[in-house]
């Protein structure tokens, strides 16, 4: 079991830059997968980056691709997403997940345990 705590979502302009920070805690020591997702008002919630169990491949939605930069350090237990040159289409509530796969894909049902979420929205 592992716990996923996400903070550092807020208000920002469109242009403008946020910074997610994601926490695990309890079992850890196996690692896992990573990945962030988000979810915007009445739509599914959407898959943003992966990072593998090694951390050695990061895949990145289109959407956000050369905007948005994963950071993962096992020795702190975190993993952040840079989020640079936002735009209102990015406003939605930003989810921290956890696979036990070693390369899982952009299915939320590959994702075994979720953070709360934390509200980024962007202003036009």
């Amino acid at each position: 079991q592992v716990q996923l705590v996400e903070s550092g979502g807020g208000l920002v302009q469109a242009g403008g830059s946020l910074r997610l920070s994601c926490t695990a805690s309890g079992r850890t020591s196996g690692n896992y997968a990573m990945g962030w997702f988000r979810q915007a008002p009445g739509k599914e919630r959407d898959f943003v980056v992966v990072i593998s169990r090694s951390g050695g491949e990061t895949t990145y939605a289109d959407s956000v691709k050369g905007r948005f930069t994963l950071f993962r350090d096992d020795a702190k237990n975190t993993v952040d997403l840079q989020m640079d040159s936002l735009k209102p289409e990015d406003t939605a509530v930003y989810y921290c997940a956890a696979s036990l796969k070693i390369r899982p894909g952009r299915g939320n049902y590959e994702y075994r345990f979720w953070g709360q979420g934390t509200q980024v929205t962007v202003s036009s």
